[in-house]
């Protein structure tokens, strides 16, 4: 499959105030948070008391790829809101750029990525090589379900590259589907057409999933970055972002069902069943539909096919149910489900989310 036609054409740099205006592309967003952290220093020690000269143990600048749209500006108002970071934006140029991304780069402990699914495979290789940590949405350990959410072969591609390179380690946050943007975003995601007001049941659509809001997803990563790096010495038992090397971070803000999810429209909405035109189709169905569709260069086919697969009864998504969540890491809140989904229904009945990933 050629994916070349997703990337961005040209990257430019630009400092970002606490008024966050950078914009990019519409459209360009991805499910996959990529975070990556380059040391200062190549640290032997695992203590801040034995670092060089000069080495301050916590993380004072950070750059942002893809700096427009919901998930980048929760990313940066998060990052800015305690007031311990420098953002940066890198984004893409309508007009040639001069400056060349390792330029870009240059002097940035952490860059955060929030590009298109389909450039990742091209594009993020190569940001690696000019930065570091990388981190994941789906739960990047599950190796069944990456092969068939066509995510795996991308996350072993950075993965290598980062390990290859033998000056960083990988920072993974899974934080799931993105509430807010797959209610919202037609029925190829989680079956709701709030434009048609119609409903697919995926089977019974009784199928347990975690899923993330914007907001929490840029409290998490705003909590972790404002950790300090490494222990202070051996006594130190706090919390630092060292002890998240190769480990994945589970966050999470509901664990619903696509019942649940009505239930909460209806709520929203003021609407009972007999105002929605509601269908029946196997999970299992669309998913094979939509992964030999995208094997034959459809990537419209795309969300169809991801989508599905979290539904399956194996209920992959439901990773809640299987090991704690990492919520209290980065202090992260309890959240209202209405609240959530009273956006995704704006945003659908407005056509405010990409259909295509």
């Amino acid at each position: 499959m050629d994916l070349t036609n997703y990337l961005p054409q040209s990257l430019i740099v630009s400092p970002i105030t606490p008024v966050f205006t950078a914009i990019s592309r519409p459209g360009m967003f991805s499910i996959l948070y990529h975070t990556y952290y380059h040391h200062h220093h190549k640290m032997t020690a695992r203590y801040a008391k034995d670092q060089p000269a000069g080495f301050t143990n916590r993380i004072e600048k950070v750059a942002i790829v893809g700096a427009g749209g919901q998930v980048r500006i929760h990313l940066a108002r998060e990052i800015l809101r305690n007031g311990k970071h420098t953002l940066t934006a890198i984004q893409r140029a309508e007009s040639n750029s001069t400056l060349p991304e390792i330029e870009a780069l240059r002097g940035q402990p952490v860059l955060l990525i929030t590009i298109a699914v389909a450039a990742q495979m091209v594009a993020i290789p190569k940001l690696v090589r000019a930065a570091a940590k990388a981190g994941f949405g789906h739960d990047a350990t599950n190796d069944k379900l990456c092969e068939e959410s066509m995510l795996k072969a991308s996350r072993d591609r950075i993965a290598q590259e980062i390990e290859s390179l033998s000056v960083s380690s990988r920072l993974l946050l899974v934080c799931n589907f993105l509430y807010e943007f797959s209610l919202g975003g037609g029925a190829d995601r989680f079956g709701f057409d709030f434009q048609k007001r119609s409903l697919t049941w995926f089977d019974d659509g009784d199928v347990s999933l975690c899923v993330s809001t914007w907001p929490q997803c840029g409290r998490a990563i705003g909590g972790l970055l404002s950790l300090k790096e490494l222990p202070k010495d051996e006594s130190d038992k706090s919390l630092s972002l060292s002890q998240f090397r190769n480990i994945p971070v589970y966050i999470s803000s509901f664990r619903v069902t696509q019942r649940d999810m009505f239930e909460s429209v209806k709520r929203v909405t003021g609407t009972t069943d007999a105002d929605w035109a509601i269908t029946h189709e196997s999970a299992e169905q669309r998913w094979k539909e939509g992964f030999e569709a995208v094997e034959q260069d459809n990537f419209r086919a795309f969300p169809k096919m991801v989508y599905s697969r979290m539904f399956l009864p194996s209920a992959d998504g439901d990773y809640q149910s299987r090991r704690p969540l990492d919520n209290d890491i980065s202090g992260l809140p309890v959240e209202v489900l209405d609240d959530a989904t009273a956006v995704a229904v704006k945003m659908g009945e407005n056509g405010e989310v990409a259909q295509s990933h």
